[in-house]
């Protein structure tokens, strides 16, 4: 070729390393393992530029261990069951199998081009039944083991699309895709026991150093542990079986401050009020209207109902509290009952204010007064405060201090006892909906619930269903839902709930270790390819989607499918940026914005406009969305600069866990790049072989280049690595190193640059005579000696000021180096025929003359 031409490289190369199987993953210990992993994607439709970075960052990290020896495991899957496809299939027609499959054909029909190390042999959905039904056997194996159960148990019910919604897709109280008011209604849900494991897995954090600090906090948050007083308030006339009412408190400093006893309206005592009181009834069901997330209960106007009823202060009986139902009390943590302390909490004084419940405090400030009626107190948790009351007298600070001083009067004085609790509650995992995976048990009238026996395994998904009627298909799919029982053999029907999508990437590292396994791991391959060595993906996966896989592991390994090492399966974790791009919109005429692509927008002077001259308003640097149309497909940008240009950029302009902007001009400036690298290698390659005086400059100046690159790839500094590689390709066409230095010197840049640009190294690789394929080939080792300076450059000041600089041996005598200095031109105009009064010589520094 004459010139630089990705669309003719590229898929060269990609064919040879398919020939060669370059990145197929085989067992061996010949070498040491590494397992790079990505999050996978859910197959949406078409992949973006931010997908690239992610998956770019994975196989810079899985090309780079390759060629330092390791054997390496880079495998690719789709998270493909969930509510997408089958709002696709209600909005669309047809089926969610077939909208799902024919998304990730097109999903890996991009990703393919763009040079991915990926073993594809490995690849798999989470709708495949293979996986799903190893799935149902990790299910079976944990109810044997005790790990999941069945109970009832209040949820967000969606009354249109007839589904539990997880509290993350209530919006302001009304179901995500329905629009519906969400109600709070109790239903018998299945639940994996991950709160048993609470105190563990907040623990194991400190153990995961190679995890973002962030990230181990948001976890350790969510876990919530807390130090608290369980105690009881005695309650006056209540109903039959209601004579006390339990509560934890995380404020047991604050009990004398107490103005009120809160229960939720899922309380077992607010559920026997209504029975007989419509006006609890009314009250309670319309409580049940705001979702159960606390976010949701925060926003909500606080509103209490009284019961009438009252229970006596545990410190003075003769001291009477009134009951009242909450809208903002949660019945699954804690004990769902609270007691109210307006002086120190802003919820609790906007409530009693607003019922007119008295507001008394238990610690002042240490200097001066507050007006507790106008504004609860409320510190900063270490701040020492003076109590007026149970610390009565103590200058105490707020927070640990203050709760196990409180905690010590209470149980001396027979008040409850001091409790440690986790606000992780258990994981309810049943979804009515029919794209998931299927819980394998049976209910039937003679035997209960009956686990289905793994020979039947997998429990298929039916694919002759509508969705014509809202709620579950699987619900009215007689001759699926119907079934022998497991046990009896007489007639039964199957579990219609599906699992939370969250389960099915809970356990998917796991299983590219062994895809094609008849269990749902092969414990000789787990046990060479886990951990994870390096796991990359977004912030917004922090809490949930980890903490679920931390629970998995420590539940595979229980029951036997993971090696003890592998409780904690991700070593390394790190977390991206996301790519962003301008957002182009115009308004209708209801004055409702109008997205547009990119690709339809013309951009002069820092204005776009359409095709027809209409200008666009300019939303800069915002996440790229298919809602606001400000993605940039891949494919587009291959098919015009390549893909090394789309890989180059988006890990050369931000450090990779900071944001990056997409434009069109810095991927223009990429590619020119990238031309430019392939021109100067192939005038090496043209050149006559020779050598110079200044091969050694340009060899020295190239392992100080491997040092800086390897160490970037190394840290995750792929943007530091990639200014580096820039300055050495500058050096190097401006060199006057004879051939033979240059060649190697070209050889070494595409080594380099191979783990970024893959396709471009290779073909350098080759064109330069290098032995076999660039990604198999040995990484680079920088000379220690070669990064020794054995020169340094002095700055000569006359008098205080700066005349000039030598550059002197490092290991220079001293008398050398002065007169070398005072020889030096620029000196000897400033001399003037003068003698120097003092010269000092300060080693690897300064020279000072002073006349």
């Amino acid at each position: 070729m004459s010139r630089y031409d990705p669309s003719v490289i590229e898929p060269k190369w990609q064919e040879a390393w398919a020939e060669a199987q370059t990145f197929r993953a085989v067992r061996s210990h010949d070498k040491p393992k590494y397992y790079v992993l990505e999050m996978f994607p859910y197959p949406s439709g078409r992949i973006h530029i931010g997908h690239v970075r992610n998956y770019t960052m994975g196989d810079v990290i899985a090309r780079y261990k390759l060629a330092n020896g390791f054997n390496v495991l880079h495998p690719m899957g789709f998270d493909a069951f969930g509510m997408p496809a089958e709002n696709a299939a209600m909005a669309i027609g047809g089926h969610p199998k077939d909208w799902t499959y024919s998304n990730i054909d097109t999903m890996v029909a991009q990703m393919k081009p763009l040079g991915f190390g990926l073993d594809w042999s490995r690849m798999f959905a989470t709708c495949d039944p293979e996986y799903y039904g190893q799935q149902q056997a990790l299910f079976l194996d944990f109810l044997k083991a005790g790990l999941v159960y069945r109970k009832n148990a209040v949820v967000n019910w969606d009354p249109v699309d007839m589904t539990v919604l997880a509290n993350e897709q209530v919006i302001d109280g009304k179901g995500w895709r329905s629009g519906a008011e969400v109600e709070r209604r109790e239903l018998t849900q299945w639940f994996f026991k991950i709160s048993d494991m609470s105190g563990e897995l907040l623990e194991a954090l400190d153990g995961l150093d190679d995890w973002p600090a962030k990230v181990k906090l948001m976890q350790a948050n969510w876990i919530g542990k807390s130090r608290g007083l369980q105690f009881a308030w005695s309650l006056i006339d209540g109903p039959d079986g209601f004579d006390r009412i339990e509560v934890y408190t995380t404020r047991p400093d604050t009990l004398l401050g107490a103005s009120f006893l809160g229960i939720s309206p899922d309380h077992p005592l607010a559920r026997q009020l209504e029975k007989d009181n419509p006006e609890v009834a009314a009250f309670c069901a319309e409580c049940r209207k705001v979702g159960t997330s606390e976010e949701a209960l925060e926003k909500a106007e606080k509103l209490g109902f009284d019961t009438g009823l009252k229970v006596r202060h545990p410190f003075d009986t003769a001291w009477e509290l009134p009951v009242y139902i909450a809208n903002f009390i949660l019945m699954d943590y804690g004990t769902g009952a609270i007691f109210g302390c307006p002086g120190h909490d802003q919820r609790d004084h906007d409530f009693c204010v607003k019922y007119g419940l008295p507001i008394v405090e238990t610690f002042l400030p240490l200097d001066g007064e507050i007006d507790i009626q106008a504004a609860p107190f409320v510190p900063p948790k270490g701040d020492k405060v003076r109590f007026t009351r149970l610390l009565a007298g103590q200058e105490v600070q707020t927070g640990d201090e203050a709760v196990d001083a409180a905690i010590a009067i209470c149980e001396e004085n027979g008040v409850g006892h001091g409790v440690t609790k986790f606000r992780l509650r258990d994981w309810g995992l049943s979804r009515q909906r029919y794209w998931g995976c299927p819980i394998p048990v049976v209910h039937c009238d003679a035997c209960g619930v009956v686990p289905e026996k793994k020979e039947n395994l997998p429990v298929e998904l039916p694919y002759d269903v509508s969705f014509d009627t809202p709620g579950n298909p699987l619900d009215r799919h007689p001759t699926w839902r119907d079934c022998a029982c497991p046990s009896c053999g007489k007639p039964a029907k199957r579990e219609t709930d599906t699992m939370d999508t969250f389960v099915d990437s809970s356990w998917y590292f796991a299983r590219f270790t062994a895809p094609r396994a008849e269990t749902p791991t092969n414990m000789a391959e787990a046990d060479y390819w886990m951990n994870v060595d390096q796991y990359i993906g977004g912030i917004e996966h922090a809490i949930l989607h980890l903490l679920y896989s931390r629970f998995f592991a420590r539940a595979m390994h229980i029951c036997g499918h993971l090696p003890e090492k592998s409780k904690e399966p991700f070593n390394a974790l790190f977390t991206q940026g996301m790519v962003t791009h301008a957002i182009y919109q115009t308004r209708n005429a209801e004055g409702r914005p109008v997205y547009h692509y990119p690709e339809t927008v013309d951009l002069r002077d820092g204005k776009g406009f359409l095709k027809d001259g209409t200008e666009v308003e300019i939303i800069p640097s915002a996440k790229m969305s298919k809602s606001k149309n400000n993605v940039v497909d891949p494919v587009a940008i291959i098919e015009q600069y390549g893909a090394d240009t789309a890989r180059w950029f988006v890990l050369s302009d931000s450090p990779p866990e900071r944001d990056v902007e997409w434009t069109a001009s810095g991927a223009e400036a990429a590619s020119k790049h990238l031309g430019r690298v392939w021109r100067i290698a192939a005038e090496v390659a043209a050149s006559d072989a020779g050598a110079s005086d200044n091969d050694q400059a340009l060899l020295r100046e190239m392992h100080k280049t491997i040092d800086e690159v390897t160490k970037g790839v190394e840290s995750f500094g792929f943007n530091a690595a990639i200014a580096k590689l820039y300055a050495f390709t500058n050096t190097l066409s401006k060199s006057k190193a004879g051939a033979a230095a240059k060649r190697q010197a070209t050889r070494t840049l595409a080594q380099l640059m191979s783990p970024m640009t893959p396709h471009l190294a290779e073909d350098i690789w080759a064109m330069l005579g290098g032995e076999g394929l660039i990604a198999t080939a040995p990484w680079p080792v920088a000379d220690p000696a070669m990064l020794v300076e054995d020169t340094v450059t002095l700055p000569i000041q006359v008098n205080g000021k700066r005349r000039g600089e030598i550059t002197v041996p490092k290991d220079m005598d001293k008398a050398e180096v002065e007169k070398l200095a005072l020889a030096e031109a620029s000196v000897q105009r400033s001399l003037d025929g003068a003698i120097p009064k003092k010269v000092i010589v300060v080693p690897g520094r300064i020279v000072n003359v002073v006349i």
